[in-house]
């Protein structure tokens, strides 16, 4: 629950014995029940090489960062999930379970319109997104889901507040590389994207001139 910009208030309740959901290098995420609730549990993973008190503060920073983003995001029109309950002293985030697959796999199988019609709505998140200085961090299609009509983005703990151009050119040279590896036989798609994100978000021209940039570089040159 939130109070504030600065509050986070703990209504924790006991918890069904969990399923492991995913293991990474930052979090575990477990399926559980909650309240009655099909939720899933994001508990940060505590930094054994860090002295204790610096680990502690430096999670419950980013657990602050991602759930303000959270609701900002939703704040600004886009789908995330419902979060229940913030436990800072146990590293830990209780939201709502999507009951939806990821993206990244529908789009492999839909057909061409209802893939063009997802296309569209991915550009509108990112111009959502940017147009509340909201950038990801990890905008991918693996960190959106696909729930009926609707597109839900999950996993902001990269993601910052920020106007910076470069880092809006790197979320969307991101997403430009999801379609250009993971969905390569419709990478024709991100035109699409690109299309609907230019009407989403004023700043959207600037945006794919300096991911233009930014590959020109070479730190983030695609191989063909």
């Amino acid at each position: 629950m939130w109070r504030g910009p600065d509050t986070l208030i703990t209504a924790e309740r006991s918890l069904a014995p969990v399923a492991v959901h995913r293991v990474g290098a930052e979090a575990r995420l477990d399926s559980s029940t909650w309240m009655g609730r099909a939720v899933v549990l994001k508990q940060r993973v505590v930094k054994g090489y860090r002295h204790p008190i610096l680990d502690k503060s430096l999670q419950a920073f980013r657990i602050k960062n991602e759930v303000r983003l959270m609701l900002e995001a939703r704040r600004a029109g886009i789908a995330v999930p419902v979060i229940y309950s913030v436990d800072l002293a146990e590293n830990r985030i209780v939201m709502e379970e999507v009951k939806g697959m990821r993206v990244k796999d529908a789009l492999e199988e839909l057909p061409k319109e209802k893939a063009e019609e997802v296309a569209g709505k991915i550009g509108e998140i990112a111009g959502r997104l940017h147009a509340a200085d909201i950038v990801h961090g990890d905008l991918t299609t693996s960190n959106m889901l696909l729930e009926g009509n609707r597109i839900v983005t999950i996993d902001f703990s990269l993601g910052s507040k920020t106007s910076d151009l470069e880092d809006k050119g790197v979320d969307m040279h991101l997403l430009e590389e999801a379609f250009h590896s993971a969905h390569y036989r419709r990478s024709e798609l991100f035109e699409v994207v690109k299309d609907s994100y230019v009407k989403t978000y004023s700043g959207g021209v600037d945006v794919l001139k300096k991911v233009k940039e930014i590959e020109k570089r070479g730190r983030y040159t695609r191989k063909e």
